[in-house]
């Protein structure tokens, strides 16, 4: 296993839901955390809070920057921010089929891409993206959503295959429902969703795997169905 203490991971979407959870352990852990959000001051305390907006490819290249000039390197990346807006393959609003394109999928390749160079100079670096378990089944009819999440697990397989050499290593975590308020809507109980925090155990874990024994997809339920 890695040792997490001191290593730099910044989280997108960290102000809430699975991002904030998965912030809040990278801090338990001993790690320096880089919080993404849209209002720096909902981050979690003990992070340093950049502002970043999935939507603003210059708001990525302005948060790396922050980051390594705070810290002087990233060893990490975790793409935790993603919107849903339902929406079936024929009435679902082409305004928010494109808008879940642009922030669960594009978000993350325009982020990675901006902290590249430095999540490569240290040989081990990690990139976390939060996808669904929609975006390895069609579980319902909520087409752009689950074509976000899709293209969210097949862009974890780019970098795995491009940074390999270099040393990085991309997990796509995969999560059914999990007790959020992204889910406050949904009719599975709620008392029997995923915990946030379980799921950030679990994602901290593959996160500091060694570089040979690299976690590609993470899957997690919450109930028996086919998840593949």
């Amino acid at each position: 296993m890695l040792d997490p203490k001191g290593r730099v991971v910044m989280v997108s979407g960290a102000s809430r839901g699975i991002g904030r959870a998965i912030a809040e352990e990278l801090l338990a852990l001993g790690c320096e955390v880089s919080a993404g959000v849209r209002d720096p001051g909902h981050a979690p305390t003990g992070c340093f809070a950049s502002r970043y907006d999935a939507v603003e490819n210059a708001s990525a290249s302005a948060w790396v920057d922050a980051t390594l000039s705070r810290f002087g390197r990233i060893d990490a990346v975790v793409n935790a921010a993603g919107i849903l807006a339902p929406g079936s393959f024929l009435h679902g609003e082409l305004a928010d089929i494109e808008a879940m394109w642009r922030v669960n999928t594009m978000g993350p390749l325009v982020l990675v891409r901006a902290a590249w160079n430095a999540l490569a100079a240290g040989g081990t670096g990690r990139v976390l993206t939060v996808a669904s378990l929609s975006g390895k089944r069609v579980g319902n009819d909520n087409a752009g959503y689950q074509m976000s999440k899709f293209a969210a697990v097949a862009l974890t397989h780019s970098i795995r295959k491009q940074g390999w050499a270099q040393g990085i290593r991309a997990t796509a975590l995969c999560p059914g429902y999990v007790a959020t308020d992204m889910t406050t809507k949904a009719t599975f109980p709620r008392e029997d969703m995923t915990d946030a925090a379980d799921l950030a155990a679990l994602a901290c874990t593959a996160m500091h795997m060694p570089n040979n024994a690299s976690v590609a997809e993470l899957p997690v339920n919450c109930r028996a169905e086919d998840m593949l």
